[in-house]
């Protein structure tokens, strides 16, 4: 496909979005969220055998994304900046419900909708130079693609009601200590091992590892007795595909599986 704002590239069934928009710090607009949720329908209707993962980065060495584009929400009223939010909501939900795992590579700057979108993300890896907030209440807004909803989830509420309401930025290495990002690298090795991860799940079962990632999200926020009953179902329904039978079968017999994602 063919973006004004984004290269989405595959190397087998590993994928990688790139937001290039580096002389705006690939700040998020109305083109780059509809450009998104094309390229994520894209990757929804392929097959686990040409996707298994996908890997979100920025271009250039400065941002991973530094917001939203401000030239073109300053001028937004009333509707048309509830219908911006609920655009950018709407596109962050497909990064989380994406049938394949989705890694953040964070390079330096994640604030407002940058980070609102690493949160959307099933994991954050990020460059040891790397920089998160949500400034936006120094503009006299409040993060609107979901930061005041996800940001709590990933560091505790406590936590997170200091970052929006004071604006700070917080490092890599605070972040990693938070548990806000998985890890941390030199931002020469981001991609490298971001794909290293992305090879590693690429070999699991990919029905296993998509039932795995629904519970997971579905559960979050469950009474626990109901928690287990969603995670019982999604158990045992994986024994009705012959990914199941393989792996079982390949353990016994001591080899590796050969997963073809039904």
């Amino acid at each position: 496909m063919n973006f004004q704002t984004l290269k989405l590239e595959n190397e087998g069934a590993i994928w990688t979005l790139t937001i290039s928009r580096p002389e705006s710090l690939n700040a998020l607009s109305s083109l780059v969220l509809k450009e998104l949720k094309e390229a994520l329908t894209t990757l929804s209707k392929k097959p686990f055998s040409e996707a298994k993962c996908l890997i979100v980065t920025g271009a250039g060495e400065k941002a991973f994304v530094a917001g939203a584009d401000i030239k073109e929400i300053s001028g937004l009223q009333g509707n048309a900046a509830k219908e911006f939010a609920i655009q950018g909501q709407s596109v962050f939900r497909q990064f989380e419900n994406l049938q394949i795992p989705v890694i953040a590579a964070v390079n330096c700057f994640a604030l407002g909708g940058g980070l609102e979108l690493a949160l959307s993300c099933d994991f954050i890896f990020c460059s040891d130079n790397a920089k998160f907030g949500l400034p936006e209440v120094t503009l006299g807004l409040i993060p609107g693609f979901g930061g005041t909803v996800r940001l709590s989830r990933a560091i505790g509420l406590p936590k997170a009601k200091e970052w929006i309401f004071t604006g700070q930025m917080c490092g890599a290495e605070d972040a990693l200590k938070m548990g806000l990002v998985n890890k941390v690298t030199p931002l020469a090795e981001l991609l490298a091992t971001a794909k290293k991860t992305a090879e590693t799940i690429s070999f699991r079962a990919p029905v296993a590892v998509q039932r795995a990632k629904i519970s997971a999200q579905s559960t979050y926020d469950l009474a626990i007795d109901e928690a287990m009953s969603f995670e019982a179902g999604q158990f045992s329904n994986l024994f009705a595909t012959s990914d199941v039978k393989e792996g079982t079968t390949a353990f016994l017999e001591k080899r590796k599986p050969v997963f073809k994602g039904n």
